[in-house]
Formats: structure tokens, sequence, C-alpha cells
């Protein structure tokens, strides 16, 4: 009670510094709504200290009042680092363009009714935390929205709203974001290995330790060849993740999901050629023509005798996501209960050998779907990150699912993986597609690097 107090006050004293009570109708709301958790402190009903989460699919499709909710779920277009559209582009550039988006979708959304943000983000200077407060009050988020930054590598921005969503249950916060943002282009020099290390962890009798900087590339091979996955079966799955994507482009089923940016390309060895505004709306690093005749002819990058290739990997990327989250109760509150869109019904971690990280998914989605109470016939669409074609193949093949579930408009071997901004993209993707699918049941996974798993389950409403 005590917390609900406490936040109720500070809302008000809010108020009457920012002035925000003004005659705009979203203001009103803003208002209306601190005032009646004002009002809401005579009440003599006792407050549950979280929102507890549901198991079984039949609970969980029941809609609550302390339920998680997604409002929106945003994404920047993934484009090639080095060579594509946003090569020159800030991570902090495309954070703010994600979320100047939110309230551009949602007009009736008070920015100030934002109690918090997280952003994952892997290649970052200073961890991004600096570079992204300064992004969100650049696009004028009032500064009494607070942020922080994430990094549990490829996992970051799903990490990132599994904290907003903590917070909400907590009832720490009411109202949040959870992001993500990564230029490769700019931050991948040293190919995500730190370059200063204690010595004594790079000559550890630990195998398990050393193997935490390992290339991903070769936990790939090591995945290969401890479980089966051929060359010929790792080609064609990345041939059917760029048809797919290829397919979904082409008839639009992105564009919903993607802000287009205007990016000011300039060439560094030319610099007294004319600033260039473009506009940068497509993914680019979708291979429309693609086979697995074509994927056969690539070599190997990393073993001379390997099976992983540039195709049959997934792209290094630049990428910004971004997701609107809160309490259903407080969407009534604000006007927004229309705009739900979806749910958050829980996450799981787990730990893998770091060198064959890419196992991760088949480890964390039976942890997630024992601690919701859900089977694996039930869920309608799987959003598994495909790092590469051989750890993705061997989770799908040891989970035994369907492969028509599984990345509907394709995966990162065809979209590009920009680390910290992944797991928001995923949940950007696919939102639109269960509602085009009409399926209730989604899950978000994907392996991490250092050896983890993440996992999310998401209803669509």
């Amino acid at each position: 009670m005590a917390r609900r107090k406490l936040r109720a006050l500070s809302q008000q004293t809010l108020l009457r510094i920012t002035g925000t009570t003004t005659t705009s109708d979203k203001s009103q709301v803003h208002a209306q709504y601190t005032s009646r958790q004002y009002d809401s402190l005579s009440q003599t009903e006792p407050v549950p200290p979280m929102a507890y989460l549901q198991k079984g699919l039949r609970n969980i499709l029941q809609k609550y009042p302390d339920d998680v909710v997604f409002l929106a779920a945003l994404r920047t277009p993934v484009t090639r680092s080095y060579k594509g559209g946003l090569r020159y582009a800030y991570p902090e550039q495309m954070l703010a363009a994600v979320l100047r988006a939110i309230p551009e979708r949602l007009p009736h959304l008070n920015t100030a009714d934002v109690h918090d943000v997280a952003v994952g983000t892997v290649l970052s200077e200073l961890g991004g935390s600096k570079a992204a407060r300064m992004a969100l009050n650049h696009v004028e988020y009032p500064t009494s929205v607070s942020l922080y930054t994430v990094n549990r590598a490829c996992s970051s921005s799903l990490q990132a709203i599994t904290s907003i969503a903590d917070s909400i249950a907590m009832r720490r916060i009411d109202v949040g974001i959870g992001a993500g943002m990564e230029s490769m282009t700019r931050n991948y020099g040293s190919k995500a290995i730190p370059t200063a290390l204690w010595p004594d962890l790079k000559e550890s009798p630990v195998k398990d330790a050393v193997d935490c900087v390992m290339s991903m590339g070769i936990t790939s091979e090591n995945v290969s060849e401890r479980y089966g996955v051929n060359r010929v079966d790792q080609d064609a799955f990345a041939a059917e993740s760029h048809n797919k994507a290829s397919n979904a482009q082409k008839t639009g089923l992105f564009d919903g999901e993607i802000v287009p940016f205007t990016v000011e390309n300039l060439d560094p060895e030319k610099p007294d050629r004319p600033k260039e505004q473009v506009l940068v709306d497509k993914d680019d690093g979708i291979r429309h023509n693609a086979s697995k005749e074509s994927m056969a002819k690539l070599k190997p990058v990393f073993k001379e005798t390997g099976s992983s290739t540039a195709g049959n990997s997934s792209q290094v990327s630049d990428g910004a996501s971004a997701a609107l989250m809160m309490r259903r109760s407080t969407a009534e509150a604000l006007g927004l209960k229309e705009q739900i869109i979806g749910k958050w019904a829980g996450s799981q971690i787990a730990g893998v050998r770091p060198d064959e990280m890419g196992v991760g998914p088949a480890v964390v989605i039976p942890k997630l779907l024992e601690a919701t109470g859900v089977s694996i016939e039930q869920v309608g669409i799987w959003e598994i990150n495909e790092a590469f074609a051989s750890q993705a193949l061997y989770c799908i093949r040891k989970l035994g699912l369907d492969m028509d579930k599984v990345n509907p408009k394709g995966g990162a071997i065809a979209l590009g993986h920009p680390l910290g901004a992944t797991g928001a993209r995923q949940l950007a993707t696919l939102l639109p597609e269960m509602e085009r699918q009409g399926k209730e049941v989604g899950v978000i996974s994907m392996c991490v690097g250092t050896g983890m798993g993440m996992a999310s389950l998401i209803i669509r409403e």
C-alpha cells in the first residue's frame, strides 16, 4: 500500500512541476489517470504485491487486470552492415526513430505516462546508456522517464522486454518500453570479442571459461558435427528462409512493423561530395533468388572442412526495435484498451555449454512450456532466431517442431541479426503474423553467445 501511495503522490507532484494538465485530450487523460490513482488511496481492498502469471493455456488466454500487455511493437528496417542502407546511421539514431514512432502510432499516448525504458545493446560504447538516454530526451520524452541498458548478448532486447514486464508485474512501474539498438557497422571491429581481458581467463584451465570467447562460427560447426546437421540441409534451410522473407517483403507483410528511416549518407572517403538524404524502408539483406544450389556454391568461412557459410549463417546487421508495454488496467485507465495487440505470458533463460551455444533454444523452450503449462502443439508460430542454420535445424528437430510454423516470414539468415535489437525485432514480426494467420499463441526464442538460450511466450489479442 505504501508503494502505491508513494507512486500516486509522486505522480501528482510531477503534474504540478511539469504542468502536464493542459487542455489536450491526452494530457487530460494523463491527469485523470493519476487522479484516479490518488483517489484509490481511500479504498480498503488489498493490493496484490505482484501480478501473477497464469499457467495452462485456458487460463493464459483469459484477460486479467494485472496482465502485462503490448500496445506497439515496431522496428527499423534491418540492413546489411558496411553495405546496407543504415551503414551510416548511429545505433542511438535508430533507437530515436523507433521511440519517436511509438507516440506517433498511438496519438492518445502521453509520453509522461511512460515510467521506464530498457534498451538492449551489445556493442555500443559505455554500454550505450548515455547515448540511449540522450536519444530518449532528443525525441522529447519527459525527463521523468528513466532509462537503462541491458546486455544479454543476442537476447538483449528480449531481456529488455522481460525486464520491463517484470517491473510492471511487480508494480514497480505501470508503463514501460522494451527496446534494442545495434550498429554492427560501427561497433563490430573486435567481432564481439573483448580486447582487454584478464590474462588468467585467456589461459584458464577451465574449458568452459575459455570457450566463452570462441568464435560463434566454430560453435556452429560444433553443433553441426556433434548432432549430424549436414551441409545440404543447412543450405536448403537458408534458401527457404530467404524465399519466405522475399515473399513477405513483396506482399507487404513487413510494412506495418517497419518505421521508415531517413539517413544522411556521407562517404567518408569522399568528404567533398554533397550529403544525400536517403529513405530506408525495407530490409536489404534478403536474397530474392536464393536456392539451395546457389547456397551450395559458397565456401565454408569458419573451418576449411566445415559446413557454415556466409549463406547459411545470420547476417551482420544494423537496426533498432521497441515495444510499448503496460498493465492492462493501466491501458484501460488511459483510454488505450482498443490498442492492445498482445500479452506477455512469461520468459525463461537457460545455460548451456559455451562451445555449442546454439543449442540454447532446445533447452530453454521446454523450460518455458513447463513453466506456462503450454504444449508444443498449442503454439501457433515459433520465432526462432536463425543465428546459424546448423543450430536452428538442430533445435527444430530436437523439439519436434512443425517446420511450417517456424519463422513463416523468414529469419535472421535472410533478415539479419543486429545483436541488441533482434529479440524486439522478432516480436514486431511475430505479432502481425499471428493476427494474419489467426493464431493466439507464439514463442520467441534464440541462442545466446557464451552459452545460453532465452524464450518468451506471447499471446495475441
